[in-house]
């Protein structure tokens, strides 16, 4: 498994494995099969409504906490500074955790402009030791400016919808010139058509590799994170199953051309 260093020193894995839309009871059932497949990364929030599953299939793995990365995520209707902090515990009650991994505000929600409080209170979260890195999903350029011109912390990573018909080029880069690692949800298209691309299942032939590896493979050389979802055990193990082949440079230009614009979730700008 590789690792990313985010930029306060804290190592966490390249790939993980996603719970959105996922219930309950089979989030523990797919968080289980993906620990036996190898995964130590767990993205779960509120929002998903699952966190007791993902906690109750980490208590029964026996895999030692220090060799876990768990995120989580602050709903958009607890963005005041009280209110985040609440919700940080509720979310850790759920968990059964002590210390989270990464605590991220899920949505900006401008309309609200609350997030720079919500911030403030994952600042001082982070301060006081009880999550180990802090970051932000979904953020617009306008938005991380304003973090970083309001606030102390520059985020760790930026979650955001990414996936080779929307590779956001502009976002990445912005992240990258100020040290915030990206995360890509999403990155598979949701089944949405992107799979069935013959340009990607020429690649998988040339490789002997599904779509889908060639897809999650291209996110790795890119430097993204990225956290596939499934629940299906084959499909699970398949998806981290990614680290024995290489694209060339020419596969990475076949499939960075495939970048449509197409964003198939909410526009940050607006939801929330």
């Amino acid at each position: 498994m590789n690792t990313i260093t985010l930029n306060n020193g804290v190592t966490m894995p390249q790939l993980g494995f996603g719970v959105w839309q996922v219930a309950d009871d089979e989030a523990e059932r797919a968080v289980s099969t993906a620990l036996s497949a190898g995964y130590r990364s767990i993205d779960t929030a509120k929002l998903y409504h699952n966190e007791a599953g993902v906690g109750r299939a980490l208590r029964e793995s026996g895999i030692p906490r220090d060799e876990l990365f768990i995120t989580t995520k602050l709903w958009n209707d607890e963005h005041g500074y009280d209110q985040a902090l609440r919700a940080f515990d509720a979310s850790m009650d759920r968990l059964g955790l002590d210390v989270l991994d990464l605590y991220l505000i899920h949505w900006p929600a401008p309309s609200q402009n609350k997030y720079v409080e919500a911030w403030k209170a994952l600042e001082k979260l982070y301060a006081d030791g009880r999550v180990r890195a802090i970051g932000v999903s979904n953020f617009t350029v306008q938005a991380l400016d304003r973090l970083l011109d309001d606030t102390d912390v520059v985020p760790a990573v930026n979650q955001i919808e990414l996936h080779p018909q929307f590779a956001q080029d502009a976002l990445r880069a912005y992240n990258s010139a100020h040290g915030i690692a990206t995360e890509a949800w999403s990155p598979l298209g949701q089944g949405k058509g992107l799979l069935d691309d013959p340009v990607l299942a020429r690649i998988a032939a040339k490789h002997d590799r599904s779509p889908a590896q060639v897809v999650l493979r291209w996110h790795i050389q890119l430097g993204n994170i990225v956290i596939p979802k499934s629940v299906t055990p084959e499909r699970i193990r398949e998806n981290i199953d990614v680290f024995g082949f290489e694209l060339d440079p020419g596969d990475m230009t076949a499939i960075d051309a495939l970048d449509a614009g197409r964003r198939l979730g909410p526009d940050p700008a607006t939801f929330g």
